[in-house]
């Protein structure tokens, strides 16, 4: 029976800080998700004997050990070499990975480098786990310990490989691993425009211990919420929906969707039900807000473009804005962005007109308008609507929060809720 899990990652990209170990987060998160106990997170670099002593640390603590990494096909992939001295067993080369490697790289058109082989070579006893999207298959491994019986999980360190496998094949094993009669439900709350201590604040007392657990996790622009509850399998799924509504009556204005969704998920399809079109004029988000659209399949069923109008000459000549209009207020103003949104709505022919103008710096700011100022409006048939924002933080940060702005304006005027009068961040 699995109750506890340990989560390693290796790679020097990770330790030396040149990549965010997002598969620890995802993977953890899964597993709580299930109802497994994370009692450990251990993240190592590519050295043998750091691997090694990060593989007993976990072994010891937990009835299983998910790996990310150390399986590709160069020198400094350890991985499956060192689980098996862990082990204490020989490698196999499967032949049935290796002619599938071979077909991947004949249906390129490019030759196999020799050393892709490595990646057919496993510990004896390993249940192979596939991988659909590339040429390292996962593999999992159970050991007899002085601890007990455990359970080694090896999967590669691509996140778009790593996923799919832990959704299709380790997650599975795992719930059939865990046994118990108790099943566990999770619900999962975006919300956008309070903070993660702001949230915290909203929902205290709202899901008592016994009746569930509520976890918090920030990933900007967004703050998640999941609440999961454990019980029968047929008490299970009414107190979940039961405590749902309690937590929706707490913080109901800041929920933007349920589950694992984005905010440009929700706008395209607030979009399609209702049969409106979008049209978008941008300044110095440089295209942000467009590139989240259509990052959506099937955004060419509402979204018309996007007219980055980044210098005051291209304001004027692209989308109408009056020269005076920028003498007078200036392009980081809320008479500009109306007449962007007015304009980019008019030359695009669609129902809703989204702008966007600020500076985000690290240059530009002055005493009136420091860095971080932004203004946005939102125009539809009838209706003009205006705000000036003072944001924080670096270019980047800056650009995403206008993005994020962007697309929860779009999205109430969809829903009908207030725009402009709803308060941007709770703390």
């Amino acid at each position: 029976m699995i109750e506890r899990a340990a989560i390693l990652s290796t790679g020097d990209e990770i330790t030396t800080g040149k990549v965010v170990d997002t598969n620890s987060n995802y993977i953890a998160d899964k597993l709580v998700e299930a109802g497994i106990d994370v009692v450990a997170v251990i993240t190592v670099g590519d050295v043998a004997e750091r691997i090694i002593w990060a593989w007993q640390q976990a072994i010891a603590q937990a009835d299983v050990v998910i790996s990310t990494g150390g399986i590709g096909p160069t020198a400094d992939d350890l991985t499956t070499e060192l689980v098996a001295k862990v082990a204490g067993v020989d490698l196999f080369f499967s032949e049935e990975v290796a002619e599938r490697i071979r077909r991947i790289f004949a249906s390129l058109n490019r030759p196999m480098p020799e050393n892709n082989l490595k990646q057919a070579r496993f510990p004896v006893g390993a249940v192979i786990i596939p991988n659909h999207l590339g040429t390292a298959p996962g593999y999992r491994l159970e050991l007899k310990t002085p601890h007990g019986r455990k359970h080694l999980v090896v999967l590669p360190g691509v996140p778009r490989e790593m996923k799919p496998m832990m959704e299709e094949t380790v997650l599975p094993w795992l719930r059939e691993m865990r046994g118990g009669g108790d099943v566990f439900l999770s619900r999962t709350f975006q919300t956008f425009g309070v903070s993660e201590s702001g949230l915290d604040e909203l929902v205290a007392g709202v899901v008592k211990e016994e009746e569930g657990r509520l976890a918090f996790r920030a990933s900007f622009p967004q703050i998640s919420l999941r609440v999961t509850v454990r019980g029968k399998p047929h008490e299970v799924g009414p107190r979940l929906d039961e405590l749902s509504e309690r937590i929706r009556a707490r913080i109901g204005p800041f929920v933007y969707g349920e589950g694992d969704v984005t905010m440009e998920e929700v706008v395209g399809r607030l979009l399609k039900t209702a049969g409106k079109t979008l049209g978008v004029a941008e300044a110095c988000s440089g295209g942000l807000v467009s590139h989240r659209l259509t990052n959506v399949p099937g955004s060419s069923a509402y979204f018309r473009g996007t007219v980055i109008a980044y210098a005051d000459t291209a304001k004027t000549a692209l989308l109408g804005v009056k020269p005076d209009t920028l003498r007078q207020h200036g392009a980081v103003s809320e008479e500009t962005v109306r007449e962007m949104a007015v304009g980019v709505r008019e030359r695009l022919g669609t129902d809703i007109g989204i702008a966007i103008t600020g500076i985000a710096g690290p240059e530009g700011g002055t005493p009136e308008k420091p860095l971080g100022t932004a203004c946005l409006a939102l125009a539809t048939d009838g209706t003009l609507v205006s705000r000036r924002y003072q944001l924080w933080g670096n270019r980047e940060w800056i650009k995403t929060l206008l993005s994020q702005l962007a697309l929860d304006w779009v999205r109430r005027a969809l829903l009908g809720l207030p725009i402009a009068e709803a308060g941007f961040i709770r703390r």
